[in-house]
């Protein structure tokens, strides 16, 4: 039965009762760390040198693209890797989004594919792997970085509202409990956190000025770190305005401190990607006769922003996972506040008295919470993991991709463009926040 009945059988004896619409959630989240894992595995350098033993994997890519027969592909063996291992990951998540569509409650029969089905769907995960690695290379690769370009940027701006919301959530807790306990210690906490934050991202500034600019050329590099630190000081007045902390009273610095953070951060992965040495320490290039060009290391390929966005990427995912409808109420453009705490309350589930029921009898399982109404909207929350398996597929391979003839990896433009957009957005994003209140007075932003 647990191969195709519902969440609750998966619960073991010693776990809490619990919704049943948590379980699938967590479950999806796994697949996705599994396939993350699977990822970083097949870019080690050890593992990535074996993989030409897979039939065809390697010498596919000269039938298909009528190069020399003797190109060594071996160096691009952990990139083709990672985007075949992306592209199974948003296949399976997008065949899920497409199923789901306006399922409303659990009596929908679709809502136990859902729930249900577990076993059934690892299999389909681990067919959907097998057949990717069987896809010719031909315009495959360059044809999927740009999907997933595109849908690395809308997972950034995920993670910016996600950011935000956390943000918002933090501030308020921390000023609610210097209204009910020792305000002298909370207001300390909270100036403390900020002050690391801001002194965080001005040693930051100072460092990529040192490292990604030079006294002659590097203009790009100068333009970008010098917009991004004007546009973080003016988000940080903002905030701090009388007009804004009337209308919020909860806003304050500690938001504008970690947004900044964020994009600070963001402006040190675009520059990362700038194609040119000179202006980029960390800019690696390989190509198919070896590991690296002669001037770098041949195992420096996982830069550093690339890991801090890996374990970025799986706090957002966590943060999806527990708390995503509150995160994009944030944001709702609906109109007055009782539509807005239906939101919220339908987001925050309907089982209070199916947990007590189940408490008292003594029983301890999942239940399902949602006979009345999902918790969550199904379709977004798989269209949240698509991106997010899009994001770790670029991140793991550096948004680097081969250019015409499959003989170097590089690293584009495109993705710089697409990171300082992205940052750009987020504050944007963060603003709208700020000035939501004033703007629109009629609806409820707490």
């Amino acid at each position: 039965s647990c191969l195709c009945g519902s969440a609750p059988c998966l619960l073991c004896g010693c776990c809490p009762s619990t919704k049943n619409s948590t379980i699938s959630r967590l479950l999806f989240t796994f697949f996705l760390f599994l396939g993350t894992l699977v990822s970083i595995i097949m870019i080690i350098p050890g593992v990535e040198k074996e993989l030409h033993k897979l039939p065809g994997f390697c010498e596919g890519s000269s039938s298909v693209l009528e190069v020399q027969p003797h190109l060594d592909c071996s160096s691009f063996l952990g990139h083709k890797a990672v985007y075949r291992m992306g592209f199974a990951m948003a296949a399976f998540f997008c065949l899920f989004a497409v199923l789901m569509v306006c399922v409303r409650s659990s009596k929908d029969p679709r809502a136990a594919l859902q729930n249900g089905f577990w076993f059934f769907k690892f299999l389909v995960l681990v067919g959907i792997t097998v057949g990717a690695f069987y896809i010719p290379d031909g315009a495959f690769t360059t044809v999927w970085f740009y999907f997933g370009v595109v849908g690395s940027f809308l997972f950034i701006l995920i993670q910016l509202v996600l950011l935000i919301d956390f943000a918002h959530s933090w501030s308020q807790r921390w000023l609610c409990n210097a209204g009910e306990s020792n305000a002298k210690g909370w207001y300390a906490a909270l100036c403390t956190v900020t002050f690391i934050f801001y002194a965080a991202s001005i040693a930051a500034v100072a460092l990529l000025y040192v490292y990604y600019t030079k006294p002659e050329g590097c203009t790009e590099g100068k333009a970008f770190i010098s917009i991004n630190l004007i546009l973080c000081l003016i988000v940080s007045v903002v905030s701090i305005l009388p007009k804004i902390q009337e209308a919020q009273p909860h806003s304050g610095l500690l938001q504008a401190s970690l947004i900044t953070l964020y994009t600070i951060y963001v402006t040190w992965s675009a520059l990362a990607n700038v194609p040119t040495q000179r202006c980029n320490p960390t800019l690696l290039v390989r190509n198919s006769t070896g590991p690296a060009t002669a001037t770098e290391p041949p195992t420096a390929w996982w830069d550093a922003p690339s890991i801090v966005g890996l374990l970025i990427f799986i706090l957002c995912t966590l943060f999806i996972r527990a708390n995503l409808c509150h995160s994009f109420s944030l944001l709702s453009f609906q109109s007055g506040s009782q539509d807005l705490k239906g939101l919220q309350e339908s987001c925050r589930g309907t089982g209070d008295k199916d947990d007590r029921d189940f408490r008292e009898g003594g029983v301890r399982r999942a239940y399902d919470n949602e006979q009345d109404g999902v918790s969550y909207s199904y379709t977004f929350f798989h269209l949240c993991l698509l991106l997010a398996a899009l994001y770790i597929m670029m991140t793991l391979t550096n948004w680097y991709r081969p250019d015409e003839s499959l003989q170097v990896l590089r690293s584009p433009w495109t993705a710089v463009w697409v990171k300082i957009s992205s940052s750009w957005a987020g504050l944007l994003l963060y603003l709208w926040t700020l000035v939501a209140p004033l703007v629109l007075p009629d609806r409820d932003f707490s």
